[in-house]
């Protein structure tokens, strides 16, 4: 299915779940920010809506509720996506709310949340830059996994800079951001090519760059 199929199979599961307040503030929640961060940043990313939360509900620090954006969440990882608007409403806020605003989100990281936040003229204008922050913070959380794995120190370090870096990365690159010689890079390069965690990027003979492999770049499907 397309994105429109699948956002509205999307939000009708997620209605269809809650009830009282939690329904409420689905409802009135989420707008067109929240759609449009996930046509323009999430969508082309990952095509699926898994593990994603529309107005998550949270504790708040003086025992009340809160909502989030978009919650992700999976064993051990708890990431917060706030998409903000700006209009007449930010003018008009009172100190104490800015205040409040910004002790909520301390309180998010202090209970374990990664807090990510985005204008709406970022996804609207800059969608491609936005997929790479998703895709980096995300991709940060593949750390335990390979620690798992069976592939070499210098192989696990080369793959994390790959996704940390959100694009394509050339030998060189490797070479001084890792240190490393020329001739360990080239074989570890060659090595998670064998293991379609890496595919070349660009050249046909001699390779000059490096992307993630789909099974790296999409690791939570």
């Amino acid at each position: 299915m397309g994105f429109e199929e699948e956002y509205e199979a999307f939000l009708n599961a997620h209605l269809q779940a809650r009830a009282g307040e939690r329904l409420r503030r689905l409802q009135e929640g989420h707008n067109q920010a929240e759609m449009l961060f996930l046509k323009q940043v999430w969508w082309p990313l990952f095509y699926q809506f898994n593990y994603l939360h529309p107005e998550y509900e949270v504790d708040d620090f003086k025992d009340g509720k809160r909502y989030l954006d978009f919650a992700y969440i999976r064993p051990a990882i708890r990431i917060c996506f706030e998409i903000d608007g700006y209009g007449p409403h930010l003018k008009s806020i009172s100190r104490w709310q800015f205040s409040d605003s910004l002790e909520r989100q301390n309180q998010l990281v202090i209970d374990g949340w990664t807090v990510i936040r985005f204008s709406y003229d970022q996804v609207n204008e800059k969608p491609r830059r936005c997929q790479q922050i998703v895709q980096q913070v995300i991709g940060q959380s593949l750390g335990d996994e390979l620690d798992q794995t069976s592939l070499s120190f210098v192989e696990k370090e080369v793959l994390r800079l790959a996704i940390r870096n959100g694009e394509a990365i050339s030998p060189i690159e490797v070479e001084r951001d890792l240190k490393l010689s020329d001739k360990t890079v080239k074989k570890a390069l060659s090595q998670l090519v064998d293991k379609k965690l890496l595919i070349p990027a660009s050249g046909m003979k001699r390779v000059r760059s490096y992307q993630l492999g789909n099974q790296v770049k999409h690791p939570f499907r």
